[in-house]
């Protein structure tokens, strides 16, 4: 199944996965056919995500029983983009006390840092969304911030869009910490430039040839904006029609669901 003019005619795809592609893990309509026709096509695309609770591997699990069948390197998330500016700006070995999911303790550690449990022997702090988070991590946390570490965080979104509703983000983790130790984090993932640079690095496309396809304005939308891409904006997870609309900078496009895309 094709995709639609003038859709069919952007060269490069950027793409947000929860609200997207799927909300829980319940796949979204179209997400399938539309991938497929990317690949159809030769279209060049990478799923960039905020999400760091995931493992590249997981992502690709999760997908495949949704039925689409893609490779470890068209998936970019939030995670390896903070490995990634850990590594040029606080080269391993440093220890690093972790609030965060699986994805963000295997980026770490693949990229040579230690995983510490005390703030005592903290080197810098890594915050993401922890589905599991307990008080005892928060406190090692705040302990080490305050003590003056370097606190990064791998997003600030709020919520997580999911087939039961939205539920909190990484981003109330940050505002948790931020409360106790009156910092605000470095923060890596989307509407930052940076990770938007380095996933079109890895496509090897300038950012006048791509696209960003998502559903939360304040990230997908204005990231990309301000990182020199086209942007669309999806009505499944997070923006309504009204939001789109009022949004500035309005994006590109704005579409019901991944079936307007296709022929």
């Amino acid at each position: 199944m094709p995709l639609k003019t003038p859709y069919s005619q952007l060269k490069v795809w950027l793409i947000d996965m929860d609200g997207v592609v799927y909300r829980g893990s319940e796949p979204l309509p179209g997400a399938a056919a539309f991938i497929a026709a990317l690949q159809e096509t030769k279209t060049p695309f990478l799923f960039l995500t905020n999400n760091a609770t995931k493992t590249p591997d997981q992502s690709l699990d999760r997908l495949a029983r949704m039925d689409i069948n893609v490779s470890e390197r068209e998936i970019f998330t939030s995670a390896l983009a903070t490995a990634a500016y850990l590594c040029r700006h606080y080269p391993p070995p440093q220890n690093v006390v972790v609030v965060g999911g699986q994805g963000i303790r295997v980026a770490l550690t693949d990229a040579g840092y230690n995983l510490a449990s005390s703030a005592d022997e903290a080197d810098l702090v890594v915050s993401a969304l922890d589905q599991s988070v307990t008080y005892a991590h928060l406190a090692e946390a705040t302990l080490a911030i305050n003590r003056g570490c370097p606190w990064i965080a791998t997003n600030a979104d709020p919520s997580l869009p999911s087939e039961r509703g939205d539920l909190p983000g990484a981003g109330a983790i940050i505002a948790l910490l931020a409360a106790a130790t009156g910092r605000d984090p470095l923060v890596i993932g989307k509407p930052e430039t940076g990770i938007f640079t380095q996933a079109l690095a890895q496509l090897r496309a300038a950012p006048g040839e791509a696209v960003m396809l998502g559903d939360r304005l304040t990230t997908d939308i204005l990231g990309g904006h301000n990182a020199g891409l086209m942007t669309m904006c999806v009505l499944t997870g997070i923006a309504t029609q009204t939001d789109a609309e009022n949004y500035r900078p309005r994006p590109d496009f704005i579409i019901p669901d991944l079936t307007s895309l296709l022929d």
